[in-house]
């Protein structure tokens, strides 16, 4: 069997501590009573092992690229898109497809290092997915890859440019516009994209709310600019976000209901919503009805962009 170029005889043990680790954990929290994130975990191992095995039989030069990138980053991937290990190698010819190797050819001219192998940069991963996959997938693995990573609005017109040509770059230009680093999970960009689908206006995420006498009354999921008007995800259970694994539930809901008060006395209105709200158009009626009633009140307080986290370090070399 020829070994990779490039993958270090521990990569097996290597990847998993460095590319599972943060996104293993928040699994394993969630696994306590959810079967489908059990599943989503396995899937995730099983794929990571698969992209493993697959480079060794593949000739050097083989770059990560694609689902199977943004799941070596750490970022939320669809399952139904862990079908076949995705890389991309630098030439104009050679593509294939098979039930489980996607090979893509295209012009590659920096790449990542992670745990010893060659993958997309986060950016021009980005890009990659956005031509390929379905819009709410893309802006999942966007969101995060552009939080995480720090991906700037330059990175990914800079891809966008160089990814001109190919299939997909339509979708893909709407798909870099929409994105928000500030998305802080699955859940929230998920919202975002079903309320593009229901014609709502397009909320900012994570804002710090103040009142006019600078006092911090909390930070929202969702804004709608100046309006006043603010959104919460809740998940599949009402107040279910102030809920953590080993916390004192009343406790927590106090302190949520307490928070949600302050926003409400100072003239915000809060609309709060689950999946299945979201769903069934009684959100966007909420939203609405809330967006009609701004004009009449203005909020004594103002919201400012929450501040991003620290990039992650990644290393990266020309190809």
């Amino acid at each position: 069997m020829q070994q990779c170029q490039g993958i270090p005889r521990s990569a097996d043990e290597e990847i998993r501590r460095v590319c599972s680790g943060g996104y293993r954990q928040r699994l394993r929290r969630a696994t306590r009573t959810h079967p489908a994130a059990r599943t989503a975990a396995a899937t995730h191992d099983r794929h990571r092992s698969t992209v493993l095995a697959t480079l060794r039989n593949l000739a050097p030069g083989s770059i990560v690229s694609h689902q199977s990138a943004a799941l070596l980053y750490r970022v939320p991937v669809e399952l139904s898109l862990l079908d076949r290990v995705h890389v991309t190698r630098n030439r104009n010819h050679g593509g294939r497809i098979t039930p489980t190797l996607a090979v893509h050819v295209a012009a590659v001219d920096t790449v990542a290092e992670l745990a010893g192998l060659a993958v997309t940069t986060p950016a021009r991963t980005v890009v990659d997915l956005a031509r390929t996959v379905p819009f709410e997938a893309a802006v999942v693995a966007g969101d995060a890859l552009a939080r995480e990573y720090g991906v700037t609005a330059t990175d990914l017109t800079a891809e966008l440019h160089r990814a001109a040509r190919r299939v997909g770059i339509g979708t893909a230009r709407q798909v870099v516009a929409f994105l928000d680093p500030r998305s802080p999970g699955i859940g929230h960009s998920r919202s975002r994209v079903m309320l593009r689908r229901l014609g709502i206006p397009q909320p900012r995420s994570q804002g710090d709310v103040q009142s006019h006498d600078r006092r911090r009354l909390g930070r929202v999921d969702f804004w709608f600019g100046d309006t006043g008007v603010v959104g919460v995800f809740d998940g599949h259970l009402r107040y279910g976000r102030a809920v953590h694994p080993g916390g004192d539930v009343v406790e927590a809901l106090a302190r949520e209901q307490s928070r949600e008060e302050a926003l409400r006395r100072h003239g915000f209105q809060v609309v709060r919503w689950t999946w299945d709200e979201l769903a069934d158009g009684t959100a966007a009626a909420r939203i609405r009805a809330a967006l009609a009633r701004a004009g009449r009140h203005r909020p004594q307080g103002h919201i400012r962009p929450a501040e991003l986290p620290a990039p992650r370090p990644l290393t990266l070399r020309p190809l």
